[in-house]
């Protein structure tokens, strides 16, 4: 299943059942587990492991040095889930000694055509970047986020879980969880009704996550008061505890 004039490496490890495209090149130290497809011209390098049936489309660069002038070439992984799609042209790249030596991508993910993730991310589960988003190094993407088009995620922010941001928008600050960003410099704009109701979320959780968001977003109290406030009013809500530790472990501050 690899095509003649793909190149990989003697040193490679490539699961039984993986398909690889014309003209491909695999390097040295890239493990590859079974039913994964590697496209046309694709290369996929350095110290890169990927998982079980992922789609990797023509073009993509996986597991690239890291664009940090500190690196030297020691060795730093980026670590890839289960059934992925890494689409045209994306860039993925493995992490740094400085950040942990590791860029970690979960599973069911869809990375769309141009997309980017630097050195030393963290990316969860059911992730989407759209189209050219783009993550700077040391981001953390949690669960079921949608980053739109265009995007950009500044070093070091965190994107909370069920979140939506709108394309086009320039993030600097951590995004809390269910809430919707936009703009530059992003600002929440609201919860992410649509996607919580998608993600199984009951009428009576989003109805307390709403209160909790205006609490915090909307009250003119300080963020401090507002979580005190949220723990004294809004109790019995399990996924409000998510939000609030999220708010309170902040160290770039939060959107608002």
């Amino acid at each position: 299943m690899i095509h003649q004039t793909a190149i990989v490496h003697e040193g490679a490890q490539i699961a039984e059942g993986v398909k690889i495209g014309p003209y491909a090149i695999i390097g040295e130290h890239v493990t590859i587990g079974p039913g994964t497809t590697i496209g046309p011209h694709t290369v996929i390098e350095g110290w890169t492991e990927i998982g079980r049936d992922n789609r990797i489309f023509q073009f993509a660069s996986v597991g690239a040095a890291p664009q940090d002038l500190k690196y030297q070439g020691e060795k730093a992984l980026l670590k890839i889930g289960d059934r992925n799609t890494v689409r045209e042209f994306v860039t993925l790249h493995r992490g740094t000694p400085d950040g942990g030596g590791e860029t970690v991508i979960g599973n069911d993910n869809l990375f769309m055509a141009y997309s980017h993730v630097a050195h030393d991310c963290l990316i969860g589960n059911q992730v989407i970047l759209a189209n050219s988003a783009t993550l700077a190094g040391h981001v953390v993407v949690d669960d079921f986020a949608i980053l739109g088009g265009l995007c950009a995620v500044h070093q070091f922010t965190r994107v909370g879980s069920q979140v939506m941001i709108s394309g086009g928008s320039m993030v600097t600050q951590d995004i809390p969880p269910y809430t919707i960003a936009q703009g530059d410099r992003a600002k929440t704009v609201g919860i992410n009704q649509v996607g919580l109701k998608r993600r199984g979320f009951s009428d009576e959780a989003i109805r307390t996550i709403k209160q909790a968001y205006k609490l915090v977003f909307r009250s003119g109290l300080r963020i401090e008061e507002a979580l005190e406030q949220i723990e004294a009013e809004l109790k019995g809500c399990k996924e409000l505890e998510a939000f609030v530790a999220f708010i309170r472990n902040s160290s770039r501050g939060i959107a608002r």
